[in-house]
Order: C-alpha cells, then structure tokens, then sequence
C-alpha cells in the first residue's frame, strides 16, 4: 500500500500527514502493563505484523513435532525479526523508548499447556536487550495452527520517543 493511499483512508486523519505523524496517531494513551505492576504513558508506538523465523527453524506444534527448548530458540529470533521490523520501518534502533506489549502465539500440540515457557524465549531476549525498558506485558497463547506450519510468532507493541525517518512503503 503506498503512503497516498493511507493519507486517504477516511478517519486516519486531515490530509495532508507525514508518515511520522501516522505512526505517531496514538497521543497520550495510557497502558496499564499489569504483569510488571506498572504504568507507562506511551506517545508514538510502533506495531510491526507478526514474525517467525525465516527460514524456519522448527515446523509444527510444540510438544508434537516441535521441543520446547526449540520453540524457546524459535521465539527469541522472532522477537529478534519484530525488532529489526521496527528498525525497517523508523530506520533506527535508537528511537525505541520501551516494549510495552508482547504477544506470543505458540501452535500447539492439544495437550500441550507451557505456552508461557515458549514465551519466555521472546520476553528474556527484550529485557536483555533494553534492560528495564524491555520489560513488558505479555500473553502467550496457544493455537491450533501458524502461516506456513512456524511453530511461533511474536508481534509487538513498541513505543518510540522521537520522530523516526520513514522508509516508503
């Protein structure tokens, strides 16, 4: 989609917008980050789509055809591949403030129930990295089945504290 057609999209916003200013549409909004016991003020975020691994290092569901000890391995480089979306869309890794959210969907196995071990993988690998601004809330959750047989996927909810360079769509 190009930056035109998001400028048109109605209710987005008044014509004529910078692409920082669509990224920076959510002002003032206030997440409650209840797993850490906290709340943080986010101004400007960043949510890339979901990311694997690419290639895949593991197919199918955790506790079948997938280890926990790989799925963990798998989640990390995902919220290594979230990150470095992030970085594609505002061109610096410097502009992230903190990591509000993170999601983790693990495709499971039906008896399969340690979603939140999984998830560990991609929470301790953003709190190593950003320190006390990679703390976060989470959900990991288990589902029948990921886009081509991944065994996870992370998405995240990241804040920005200043105006990125935006790289066209």
């Amino acid at each position: 989609m190009k930056l035109s057609a998001l400028l048109s999209v109605p209710g987005l916003a008044q014509a004529p917008l910078s692409a920082g200013q669509i990224l920076k549409k959510v002002t003032n909004t206030y997440a409650s980050l209840t797993e850490w016991d906290f709340e943080a003020t986010v101004t400007s975020k960043v949510e890339p789509g979901g990311q694997f691994t690419r290639p895949l290092r593991a197919a199918g569901k955790v506790g079948a055809e997938v280890s926990i000890e790989d799925a963990v391995d798998c989640a990390r480089i995902a919220a290594l591949n979230a990150l470095a979306a992030v970085v594609d869309l505002t061109g610096d890794v410097d502009v992230i403030t903190r990591i509000v959210k993170a999601t983790i969907y693990i495709a499971s196995a039906p008896d399969f129930s340690d979603q939140s071990l999984v998830g560990n993988g991609a929470s301790d690998v953003l709190v190593e990295i950003f320190g006390d601004a990679g703390r976060h809330a989470r959900s990991a959750v288990g589902v029948a089945a990921l886009p081509i047989n991944a065994p996870v996927e992370v998405e995240l909810v990241v804040a920005i504290g200043s105006t990125p360079t935006i790289h066209p769509l």
